[in-house]
């Protein structure tokens, strides 16, 4: 951590970034000025400092950029590429992407308070991401015949781009969740218009260069900035043909209806509030270890962390003890530290709603047992939005904590007494994203997480996997993203029948 007497400007003056203060969209393969003259600053939550500014983009902006997208799908030469010759490009944007990860983390964790620790590995799993939708390549390239049933012919399966497309991108990891969307659009041929989130409108710069760089045509990758209203309108916009989104349940209600009554199809990837079960034969070792990666990844900023943890009446005592030791020792401080695990909630509104969170489970009888209240920090952080990792006891199912996603440093401790009890108390809630079953048998781990009615559930640990879907249940979403069934949603079919050719 920079010593306490450090200026916040010169903090960030002394860092490589290659840009901070934008005033244009990128629209047919080039950065140009946009029509609108207001702008939105871009704020270092560890500090309170504005470092950056950018384009609060109007409809003039985003006519612009989905004219550019729809010219570029309807006459460019993406769509009639050759997959391979599409995956080509994925590739070398991937190796692109690779060498700017250093201002990439940087300009990450100053958008959002992310800890380098965790934005330093964007670059790197994005690049992985891209690579692996490009080996997914000649799933698109063989031909699918399928013999009709009564023998009298046969029909030709064609896959197509779905069209123009709109990805809306969150502020908790706003590199990984475009490019899990942007990779498998574009192996399937389809444009982009790219809205990242306000929070964080710069981070997509370096996944633009590195597709520029990788010799994307003009017109296929677009990025305007804006607001929530402006996200509003590229859902609603006649030329979007698919819209995919990653944010609240709330947000993503709306964009349900509006793609509902267009007839527009949609990918969802919403909220959590998923449980750890920790069964009576759990080695705490296992669970200190992937405790804090699994239930409060980027200071508890992630949608599918664990941040219910049932416990057995048995061990209750023990396993607290555990989970209250491990989240102490673990560091609070400046997000550019490498050795800070906890940093700055995204913005003072989110402050204020984890702080929220935490004085109602207070008033409804839960017991803090660490933390509770804004950290206290030195100077320059003292303006910053730090939480101190909170954890909560004495919790019961009908308390708004147990129940409510809190996106903040903030864990709660359930009890259970037998093992249904605590497969009942995972799935008693309205979300079904990820999910942990923590136990010395893995075969019998193995058979509780068959039983939580999650879309994910790990056993002893919980990791994402490129080549496996990834989706939410009920308020959790609709549809899945990695995988072939990633790259199947911006897919639409046609079938060519034709009389049974003789051999």
């Amino acid at each position: 951590m920079p010593p306490s007497g450090i200026a916040t400007s010169d903090r960030i003056d002394s860092l490589p970034l290659p840009i901070r203060h934008a005033d244009d969209i990128f629209v047919d393969g080039v950065w140009t000025p946009a029509d609108s003259s207001e702008r939105r600053g871009v704020i270092d939550p560890a500090t309170a400092h504005e470092w950056g500014s950018v384009p609060i983009g109007n409809s003039a902006d985003l006519g612009a950029a989905v004219s550019s997208a729809r010219r570029a799908f309807d006459r460019g030469r993406w769509p009639r590429m050759a997959p391979s010759e599409r995956a080509a490009v994925l590739r070398r944007a991937a190796d692109r992407l690779e060498l700017l990860a250093q201002p990439l983390a940087l300009t990450n964790t100053l958008e959002n308070g992310t800890p380098v620790a965790e934005s330093g590995g964007g670059a790197t799993n994005a690049a992985s991401i891209f690579r692996y939708f490009a080996t997914l390549a000649p799933l698109l390239e063989s031909d699918d015949v399928r013999p009709a049933p009564a023998g009298t012919h046969e029909t030709l399966v064609r896959r197509d781009p779905i069209g123009v497309c709109a990805l809306i991108a969150p502020w908790n990891f706003p590199i990984n969740l475009v490019v899990v969307k942007l990779a498998p659009a574009l192996l399937a041929g389809c444009t982009v218009v790219i809205k990242p989130a306000s929070l964080t409108p710069l981070s997509v710069r370096f996944i633009v260069q590195a597709l520029t760089e990788a010799g994307i045509p003009p017109g296929v990758v677009n990025v305007v900035t804006g607001s929530g209203e402006l996200g509003d309108q590229l859902v609603r916009h006649p030329d979007i043909d698919k819209v995919a989104f990653t944010g609240s349940t709330e947000v993503g209600r709306k964009i349900a209806r509006q793609c509902g009554e267009l007839l527009r199809p949609v990918t969802l990837e919403l909220g959590g509030k998923s449980s750890a079960i920790v069964l009576p034969d759990a080695d705490l070792g296992v669970l200190r270890s992937a405790l804090i990666r699994s239930t409060l990844r980027n200071t508890g900023q992630t949608c599918y962390i664990s941040t219910r943890i049932l416990v057995p009446d048995s061990r209750h005592d023990e396993i607290v003890a555990t989970i209250v030791g491990t989240v102490a020792a673990a560091p609070q401080g400046d997000p550019l530290d490498p050795a800070t695990v906890f940093g700055p909630s995204a913005s003072v509104a989110q402050k204020e709603s984890v702080l929220a969170h935490i004085a109602g489970a207070r008033a409804q009888g839960a017991h803090v047992a660490l933390g509770g209240d804004a950290a206290s920090m030195p100077a320059p952080f003292s303006a910053g939005n730090f939480v101190e990792p909170t954890v909560l006891t004495q919790v019961s199912r009908d308390m708004s904590v147990a129940r409510e996603e809190i996106f903040g440093p903030v864990l709660t401790v359930l009890r259970y007494g037998d093992v249904d009890e605590a497969v009942d108390l995972a799935n008693a809630t309205e979300f079904g994203l990820g999910g942990i079953v923590f136990g010395g048998d893995e075969t019998v781990a193995l058979q509780v997480a068959e039983r939580v009615d999650s879309g994910s559930v790990g056993v002893n640990f919980f990791a994402s996997n490129h080549a496996a879907p990834f989706g939410g249940r009920r308020d959790s979403g609709l549809g899945v993203e990695y995988g072939p069934e990633g790259l199947h949603a911006y897919l639409t079919y046609k079938s060519i029948h034709r009389r049974q050719r003789k051999a």
